[in-house]
């Protein structure tokens, strides 16, 4: 946001240097970003000075120039050629110096130099009005007065405005300092207590406003009081439509704006002034000399003033004339059809408090971002609408000659009361870390328009202002009076005291910082999404609801309108942002929460997500380059569940669709994460052409069975194990799971593990099939096993495996 420096000036009795203004914004938490010169004749007029001509010959070689001779106050007169016709000799012309940078219309700048025109030498250049940026005229020279004195500067001559412009980063919280006005009460407070600098806070008055003659007024009508609970208007007439003097033009170009006529010149001007959005309508528009303030039927098409048609929401505030005619949307954007123009004579003028919310969601939807939308939707001070209206109705009938021919309509029947809130001094030093005098506390307070209703020895009742939206308790208040006491004021103690604290070893935030170390020191490196995600992303997967999604009632965009369901998505925009930048071999975790609605309310569940695509390791020598595979995500996540000591850990069918192959561990019926490859059909939505690996823990189980598994120490075994292979011919549909869950039913005794350690599918083998290798290992801890009984278990297992899955040996 820009500010004025000039203008603010105009609120303070000061004379500071800009730079010390802006240390003390920053320091009350109004972040200076950076200072700006402002010259309304762009270079202040370096370098030209005042000449006379002596002398004005014809060009010898050409007939529309001028050769001249001119004192610039110099030793010897300067040769100048000159192509305009009214150059004449004994004229005082302003003269732009060799050196000297001049600019156009659209701030391009271009030096005068020593040159030859048409064989003559011309040191200079005699310039027009338009040339210097002090008019519009390019009819011929400049002639100023006879008596000015040669030499003498021009920027000293004419009185030209220049400005310092602050930048501010205003964050959202403040919505009181969206004005120079609500700039410069932080200031007053700032200079009053930061730098003990007595000043005047001055308020423009109202007290010459008064209404004309009363013989036309507009009828108003609010039909929501809920989306607009303050609407105040007043008509003007007998209005003259022309360029607004210097003084206005130049202050709101100062700020970036662009100047358009006196009327909608003053409407800007009140709003970046006093932070009170205005608007203009042109009564003579205005049908049935009545205004309604209503919702029209979604679809209803609407004419901005950008020469846009949109179709309106059924919640957009609509200004609307006796005929149910859009002419504006309320807060947000004016009409075509119904604004000021240079034949406009009469004016109804208008001034609101529109709900913030509503104004938010209408100005989302329409995607426009205006200075109305961008106050009303943080809040104004709804007690100051009425005072910004008449202070623009007196500038009005100043700057364009009218006469205020209406009463002020004031609808505003349940007044937004200021708030009520109990201030304990006890509270506020504990949390400021230190005692400050409670009489510097009520000057902090009182210099913020902070009202004290009464006072005990332990602390304040206290009214805040109903424009502070942002401060609505005690903590509020604390830091109010921090930031205007000055966080550096504050001491620092010598002494640290602490207490050691005594932690259970599987606390929640101990587990999740061993889980955190471990993958860390696996090369997988955290990630952090946002939890707010697209509402269509529940369509990509069955296992997410589109009903379960909890919506944002204040969407900032269409793609962050609903809470995530799912870690998986912002895991994947992660990785399709990463590989776009040619970073292909990525290891992501994240800790997060998931949100679901169901009828009986909202569910919150926390998550550990993994995510694995691309090369396992960097490129060496020393080794393979190998890709990330499912077996190598079982390996991490079998490992981090052995580290947190969870046990009895089976494997159990994923039934996810996200996947297109998975599995799940669960302890008994509690599924404790589930993990495999990502379906491509769900890649490609995020423009990622190799596989990605994705695990998804159910963190509160997780954290539930931690730390149970008891460490067992057992002698090594004496007798050998024994390894048999099976390679299987299998139907597409048989997962691994089956397979290995199959074999420890058959044999829980000898059977000791199964692994997988091939998949062939190919056109080798029959339609629908696909073959599987799987090793056994097999022992028994009182005696070495012999081939018969190896014989027996592997003959078991085969034959079960053909009567369950019609398995083949290969």
């Amino acid at each position: 946001m820009k500010i004025s420096y000039n203008w603010l000036k105009e609120f303070l009795n000061i004379d500071l240097d800009v730079e010390k203004v802006s240390e003390i914004l920053t320091d009350l938490g109004l972040e200076v970003e950076g200072i700006e010169t402002f010259e309304a004749v762009k270079g202040n007029l370096e370098g030209v000075v005042v000449g006379e001509v002596l002398s004005c010959e014809q060009h010898p070689n050409a007939d529309r120039l001028k050769v001249t001779q001119v004192d610039l106050g110099l030793e010897n007169p300067v040769q100048i050629v000159c192509g305009a016709p009214n150059v004449a000799k004994g004229q005082k012309v302003p003269v732009a110096t060799i050196g000297t940078t001049l600019y156009d219309a659209t701030g391009e700048g271009f030096k005068i130099k020593k040159g030859k025109i048409r064989g003559e030498e011309s040191h200079g250049m005699i310039c027009a009005e338009d040339e210097l940026g002090l008019g519009q005229s390019h009819d011929g020279i400049m002639v100023l007065e006879a008596g000015t004195e040669v030499g003498t500067k021009a920027s000293e001559l004419f009185d030209l405005y220049s400005d310092q412009v602050i930048e501010i980063g205003l964050t959202p919280n403040r919505a009181d300092a969206m004005s120079h006005l609500g700039v410069a009460r932080d200031l007053y407070a700032g200079l009053l207590h930061m730098e003990e600098l007595q000043t005047k806070f001055n308020t423009p008055s109202v007290g010459d406003f008064h209404v004309d003659e009363r013989t036309y007024a507009v009828k108003v009508e609010v039909e929501d009081h809920q989306q607009v609970p303050r609407y105040a208007g007043i008509t003007i007439t007998d209005l003259k439509i022309e360029a607004s003097p210097d003084w206005l033009q130049n202050k709101l170009r100062a700020i970036g704006l662009g100047p358009i006529n006196n009327v909608v010149d003053i409407t800007n001007y009140i709003l970046h002034g006093l932070g009170q959005p205005l608007h203009a309508f042109d009564a003579d528009k205005i049908k049935g000399d009545k205004v309604v303030v209503k919702n029209l039927p979604s679809g209803t098409m609407f004419m901005g003033l950008d020469g846009v048609e949109r179709k309106l929401h059924e919640d957009d505030i609509m200004i609307c004339d006796g005929e149910d005619n859009p002419m504006c949307i309320g807060g947000v954007f004016g009409g075509l059809n119904s604004g000021v123009t240079e034949d406009t004579k009469t004016i109804f003028l208008e001034a609101a408090y529109f709900d913030p919310i509503s104004v938010r969601k209408t100005a989302k939807r329409h995607a426009l971002n205006t200075d109305a939308s961008f106050r009303f939707e943080r809040g104004i001070n709804p007690n100051a609408v009425v005072y910004a209206l008449k202070r623009a109705a007196i500038w009005i009938a100043d700057l364009a000659n009218g006469k205020i021919v209406s009463d002020v309509t004031d609808l505003y029947p349940n007044k937004i009361e200021d708030f009520q809130v109990n201030f304990s001094y006890e509270k506020a030093f504990r949390l400021i870390g230190e005692e400050i005098p409670t009489d510097t506390i009520k000057d902090i307070l009182a210099s913020l328009d902070i009202k004290i209703n009464h006072q005990t020895a332990s602390g304040l009742g206290l009214t805040i202002p109903a424009y502070r939206v942002d401060v609505t308790r005690e903590a509020d208040i604390v830091e109010e009076i921090l930031r205007v006491y000055g966080y550096n004021n504050v001491n620092i103690p010598d002494k640290i005291k602490t207490s050691v604290a005594s932690a259970d070893k599987w606390s929640p935030e101990r587990i999740e910082q061993v889980s955190s170390g471990f993958l860390i020191s696996n090369g997988i490196y955290e990630s952090m999404s946002n939890s707010l995600t697209k509402p269509e992303y529940a369509d990509a997967s069955e296992v997410i609801e589109k009903e379960r999604n909890v919506e944002i009632l204040n969407a900032l965009s269409k793609d962050l309108a609903v809470m995530r369901q799912s870690m998986l998505f912002g895991l994947l925009e992660g990785v399709s942002y990463n590989i776009n930048r040619k970073n292909t071999d990525l290891k992501l975790f994240e800790f997060g929460n998931t949100y679901h609605k169901f009828d009986s309310g909202y569910e919150e569940n926390k998550h550990l997500a993994i995510a694995l695509t691309g090369k396992r390791t960097a490129a060496h020598w020393s080794q393979a380059n190998r890709n990330s595979d499912i077996f190598y995500l079982k390996g991490i996540v079998k490992s981090l569940l052995e580290r947190l000591g969870v046990s009895g850990l089976k494997y159990a069918k994923s039934k996810n669709d996200i996947f297109s192959e998975s599995v799940a561990l669960n302890q008994g019926k509690t599924k404790i994460v589930e993990f495999g490859l990502v379906r491509n059909e769900l890649l490609q939505k995020f423009g990622i052409k190799q596989e990605v690996l994705f695990a998804d823990f159910n963190w509160n189980n997780v954290l539930k069975t931690a730390g149970r598994k008891k460490i067992k120490i057992t002698e090594l075994p004496k007798y050998p194990e024994v390894k048999r292979d099976l390679a299987l011919l299998l139907d597409e549909e048989v997962d691994f799971i089956d397979l290995y869950n199959y074999a420890f039913q058959s044999e829980r005794k000898l059977l000791k593990n199964v692994d997988l350690f091939d998949v062939y599918v190919g056109n080798k083998l029959p339609k629908g099939k696909k073959s599987y290798a799987l090793s056994f290992i097999l022992q028994d801890d009182h005696k070495t096993l012999n081939d018969k009984q190896i014989d027996k278990i592997m003959n078991k297992l085969q034959q079960g495996f053909k009567k369950q899955f019609d398995a083949e040996l290969r």
